[in-house]
């Protein structure tokens, strides 16, 4: 049964005020969390002057805390913005490889939405809301999805009275001041505001616990409806995170969204709760020593020197603590954390204690974990990133580096052809031009070459091969050759096969498991550079725009798919 309404009111009036930092609070490691947070609710991007409105802080520590995240690859300074960079992911990435839950059942996920033709999603839950860890979303005009790490109030979801079935008279509390002091939910900025429609939440709530499942029959926005079902940790029989199957009302009605598809799900969550019961004890390593950044106070010791002030050491080492938890390493004691991040004891029990403050860290004893909160540090609106918009800032710094243009392409479709995804020109007037979009055939191009090699032995080739220039290569057997050395070199450089004139040369861009998914060249007039200059000068500066894009690339696509690719 529910906690009774009136004698709730004294406890959602504490619940409702926030709890003075602790004395040993790091106030440094605090502010710039505050600023990550206002980061993410601007969609990842905002001005140095907005971010000082927006936090209330002092400019002088705005420019402090951006320059030291900006060190730390977690944000990038651009002109007088301060825009969150794909590398902040790894934060959250830390709490879903220690929850491990999206490692697990992705795949499960992944093939009902695909039996089903329904976007399926995968929540936890976040005090009195609650976050997506994953989502497996159908491609239509009218598209139904959420971005991982996106929090949403309990009271408008399928998945939030399911989680609610397990409240403490506390969590009802603090549901009841927030609702309360924000009875239209503008503090969930996922959603649209709305009020006076979610009375019933505790009733729903008390229906959920007795049939097991529940509905959202239009609680976010017009035309949405879903059904939940609770997955459970078999260790404790309490709810890891809830799937639901989500559609418009063009498609179903909620009813006919439960009694359509509900029996499917359960079956899909059974099958869920089994993949935990077999992998409830990790293989991976615990922590140790050995392990530890054993660099990171020679890091940020040379960081101090070369900012000076600018340069926060608290901060870097406060949101390094985070990092320390990940897969076999969900629960830590202050010394694993110590070892593990290589800081002081004392260092890392103050960073502790500031995370807990702020509701990042939880602990019983004298264990910590993470919370879903982590997921608000920059996750949404970078784990919408697609391929081309990763790599635009390290195209730009080396088309800036080489002065001449720089490209990024895919290999696609029958014919075997680079497609241009990204691209930064130099203001030359004689210059390569080349707009978004188009398409070439890929083996007379650096571009393709770099990735027909990863295809070897089974290069689809066009028959016959056409000359584009006197200097083109249609040898089908030479051609092969050739694609061995680029593949044993790691690059390729074509000049004049393409076009009169026209020299290039380009590297290969690579996912996490190795695999070639895009290319980076420079192109110029032949004029320029001679082919030696475009591997003693170009070459490594492609290498190192490469290596940055696929360091990215390999943080944000730890637990989602990357578009573009």
């Amino acid at each position: 049964m529910l906690p009774n309404v009136t004698t709730a009111a004294s406890a959602a009036a504490a619940a409702s005020a926030p709890a003075p930092a602790p004395s040993e609070a790091v106030a440094p490691l605090m502010r710039g969390i505050t600023v990550l947070r206002r980061l993410t609710e601007a969609d990842g991007t905002l001005s140095l002057s907005g971010l000082e409105k927006a936090t209330g802080l002092a400019r002088s520590t705005v420019d402090r805390i951006t320059a030291t995240l900006a060190r730390m690859g977690y944000v990038r300074l651009d002109g007088r913005d301060a825009v969150l960079a794909p590398r902040l992911m790894e934060l959250g990435n830390a709490y879903l490889a220690a929850i491990r839950l999206p490692r697990l059942l992705d795949a499960h996920a992944d093939a009902l939405a695909d039996e089903l033709d329904e976007s399926v999603s995968l929540a936890v839950g976040d005090r009195d809301g609650i976050r997506f860890i994953h989502q497996a979303t159908r491609r239509r005009a009218m598209s139904l999805s959420f971005r991982i790490g996106d929090l949403l109030p309990a009271e408008r979801t399928g998945p939030g009275p399911l989680f609610a079935t397990e409240w403490d008279p506390a969590d009802w509390a603090r549901w009841r001041a927030r609702r309360t002091a924000d009875p239209e939910g503008r503090g969930f900025p996922a959603v649209p505001p709305r009020g006076g429609a979610y009375d019933d939440f505790e009733a729903r709530t008390d229906r959920a616990g007795a049939q097991g499942w529940a509905l959202d029959d239009q609680l976010i926005e017009p035309g949405l409806v879903a059904v939940s079902v609770p997955v459970r940790d078999p260790r404790t029989g309490r709810v890891a995170c809830v799937a639901s199957v989500v559609s418009h009302t063009s498609r179903h009605t909620a009813q006919s969204l439960r009694s359509t598809l509900l029996p499917r799900m359960r079956a899909a969550v059974a099958e869920m709760e089994r993949e935990l019961r077999g992998r409830r004890v990790s293989t991976a390593p615990a922590p140790d020593a050995s392990s530890a950044p054993a660099g990171l106070a020679a890091w940020t010791g040379a960081s101090k020197q070369e900012l000076g002030r600018e340069f926060i050491e608290s901060l870097a080492r406060g949101l390094t603590v985070i990092t320390s938890f990940g897969e076999g390493r969900a629960e830590l004691t202050l010394t694993d954390v110590a070892q593990a991040t290589g800081l002081a004891r004392a260092t890392a029990r103050r960073a502790l204690i500031t995370l807990e403050h702020l509701g990042y860290v939880a602990s019983s004893d004298r264990v910590f974990r993470l919370t879903p909160r982590v997921l608000g540090l920059g996750f949404p609106p970078l784990s919408m990133l697609p391929l081309p918009r990763i790599a635009a800032p390290h195209l730009a710094e080396l088309s800036a580096r080489v002065h001449d243009s720089a490209s990024l392409a895919l290999l696609t479709g029958p014919e075997e052809e680079i497609q241009y995804t990204a691209r930064v020109a130099t203001s030359r007037v004689m210059s390569v031009n080349i707009t978004l979009g188009t398409r070439l055939p890929a083996y007379a191009t650096s571009l393709g070459r770099v990735m027909l090699a990863d295809l070897l032995p089974d290069v689809p080739l066009p028959s016959p091969l056409t000359p584009l220039t006197p200097h083109t290569l249609t040898d089908r057997i030479q051609l092969l050759s050739l694609l061995e050395r680029v593949r044993h070199d790691g690059y390729a450089l074509v000049d004049g096969e393409l076009e009169e004139g026209l020299r290039s040369i380009a590297v290969p861009v690579r996912d996490r498991d190795g695999r070639v998914v895009a290319a980076v060249n420079v192109a110029m007039h032949s004029s320029r550079r001679t082919v030696e200059q475009c591997v003693t000068d170009v070459l490594p500066e492609l290498r190192v725009a490469a290596g940055r894009i696929e360091g990215e690339l390999r943080v944000a696509g730890m637990f989602r798919r990357v578009a573009g690719i």
